[in-house]
């Protein structure tokens, strides 16, 4: 019986066991910059507030295009009947009730300019959203590209701190044996401890680009984020031609969006201020009670005259000043924009060609001269100072290397946030 009672014990331990394997097996958050995007769109409050703000805007098309609410006005008239009785409020007991129905009703064509100018200004608002996500976006792109330079740089510096230690061996060897100073093995110690006061650099700098990356994540600042796994590849050079990429950014760039809604809202801005030189209307229908009874009924029309052809002058001067303003605001934003990714690209083009020579010609080059001075301080014919040099050179191609694959990723991540969308 006690048995039969742990059976189903046991088979819910055993499913939380296989549950908590698969659930460590999954990838942590971090390794991949998909997952790091996918949480951020989530969680980011910048973008959430943004979106929010996009939906309130557009929760104001409606009222903007609706009439205005109908006005109903009571008057009781000869409350004292001709002073035979006293003041009263019952309308069946005074001299008549005059019920009025009012209903404002501007000029033709107002209400349609006023709804499509709150459209408008809902898709600036939506472009507005697209263009924070953009930005978060891209800065995660660039934070994690840097915490990939980070981790790589600390494993290279690891690899040559381990060759530091041989190489110390070596010196303490060749010392011992008279065929070397011991000047060469406090070098190497001194070399070994400046490696090592880079490594606590590097994690200052992690811990930094962790703090700032958690913050786009909302999370809490020391929450735990993967090492990066692998950088984005870059996209053939044919994807990125200026050509092609510049009709992408008009189309498709959330800050041109934007001020693209802008201009088009300023015109029908402009287009309303004109219809204000046309008077409003305001229609009333007003039935008349008598006692018990409604005996009369009336009929009234009512409009504003534009006497104020001064002020009305001065809207439709600013008016057309808003458009142009608008409309040069929009042509500095397509100039810098079309600016900035022709420096990505060039960029981008740089890092290409750098990453090649150095690993196609430097790093080579440099593995060869350190081999043949280790071979050579082996031998005696090279002094330690020169076998440093050498393993100084080939370190220095290794992280110019990652720091032009780096460098490649960000100026990605910044076409990526022009464009508003990957490649």
């Amino acid at each position: 019986m006690r048995r039969a009672r742990l059976a189903p014990l046991a088979a819910l331990l055993i499913a939380l066991g296989t549950s908590t394997a698969g659930s460590a097996a999954e990838p942590a958050i971090g390794s991949t910059l998909e997952s790091l995007l996918q949480f951020a769109k989530s969680r980011n409050p910048e973008y959430a507030a943004m979106q929010a703000e996009a939906e309130a805007s557009l929760e104001r098309v409606t009222p903007a295009g609706a009439l205005p609410d109908p006005k109903l006005r009571t008057e009781l008239r000869d409350i004292t009947r001709f002073g035979a009785q006293s003041p009263t409020l019952s309308p069946s007991r005074v001299g008549s009730t005059r019920y009025i129905l009012m209903q404002d009703l501007p000029w033709y064509g107002k209400r349609d300019l006023k709804r499509e100018i709150a459209e408008l200004e809902a898709e600036g608002a939506k472009g507005k959203a697209l263009g924070t996500w953009a930005d978060v976006a891209g800065r995660i792109k660039v934070i994690y590209a840097q915490l990939y330079y980070v981790e790589e740089n600390q494993r290279l510096t690891r690899e040559i701190l381990d060759l530091m230690v041989r190489l110390e061996k070596v010196a303490q060897v060749r010392y011992a044996g008279g065929l070397a100073a011991q000047q060469d093995v406090i070098r190497a110690q001194v070399e070994q401890t400046s490696l090592r006061n880079e490594l606590i650099a590097s994690d200052n700098e992690r811990h930094h680009l962790n703090v700032r990356l958690n913050a786009l994540l909302a999370r809490p600042t020391n929450a735990h984020l993967a090492p990066p796994s692998q950088l984005q590849n870059v996209p053939a050079p044919a994807k990125l031609e200026f050509a092609a990429l510049e009709d992408r950014l008009r189309a498709r760039n959330p800050q041109l969006f934007s001020d693209q809604s802008r201009v088009k809202a300023a015109e029908k801005s402009r287009d309303l201020t004109y219809k204000n030189r046309y008077p409003d209307f305001n229609i009333a229908l007003s039935p008349i009670q008598y006692q018990n009874a409604v005996k009369e009924w009336e009929l009234m029309v009512e409009l504003n005259i534009p006497l104020q052809q001064a002020s009305r002058r001065a809207q439709e001067r600013e008016s057309e000043a808003m458009l142009s303003a608008a409309r040069a605001r929009l042509e500095t934003t397509a100039n810098q924009l079309l600016a900035e990714l022709a420096e990505s690209l060039a960029g981008i083009d740089t890092a290409r060609r750098t990453e090649a020579l150095l690993a196609n010609s430097l790093l080579p080059q440099a593995d060869l001269t350190f081999q043949a001075a280790l071979a050579g301080y082996e031998t005696g014919k090279v002094d330690f100072a020169t076998l440093l040099d050498a393993q100084r050179q080939i370190r220095q191609a290794k992280q110019n290397r990652l720091k032009a694959q780096v460098d490649s990723r960000m100026r990605l991540a910044e076409i990526e946030r022009l464009l508003g969308d990957d490649l």
